[in-house]
């Protein structure tokens, strides 16, 4: 018996409601970043410089959707911007230093909760079993839809 629809359900559901309380658990700083602002700077980390319709192509969004985000990350100098060299019509977008070091402080405040509350509510064994279960979902997450390539943020090694 095939029990991927209940699986599917279960991991959605879990999946979700640790991004809404990973969300949740970052700091209340003035500076912290979005979940869109983010995902932008990971995407830009880890592709290097894109446009910001490839940018809303990896977030499912249109690109107009990324305006105020993009201009709220450049304000602050996390990204800078510049017109593409083969099609001077495009920018094209690049994380700075300090876009990547807003980035890691964010992923550190998340990381440092999570660990905390895996370490005070799962058995060594249990942390370990979700290891594993993290890079089956992680395989999973990877695999490009058909006719499409892998975009997006790959996870720290």
């Amino acid at each position: 018996m095939d029990d991927s629809a209940e699986t599917a359900q279960a991991v959605r559901w879990a999946v979700s409601r640790l991004a809404q309380r990973l969300r949740t658990q970052q700091p209340g700083r003035e500076d912290a970043l979005s979940r869109l602002a983010a995902s932008v700077l990971a995407n830009l980390r880890h592709s290097g410089p894109l446009t910001p319709t490839a940018l809303a192509g990896i977030e499912g969004l249109q690109p107009q959707s990324l305006t105020r985000t993009l201009n709220a990350l450049d304000d602050a100098g996390l990204v800078a911007r510049s017109r593409d060299e083969q099609d001077r019509r495009q920018q094209t977008v690049t994380i700075t230093d300090a876009g990547r070091g807003a980035l890691d402080a964010h992923v550190q405040d998340g990381n440092a909760w999570l660990a905390d509350v895996l370490r005070d509510t799962l058995t060594p064994a249990e942390r370990a079993v979700l290891r594993v279960a993290a890079d089956l979902l992680r395989q999973v997450a990877d695999r490009p839809a058909p006719g499409t390539t892998a975009l997006g943020a790959t996870p720290p090694h």
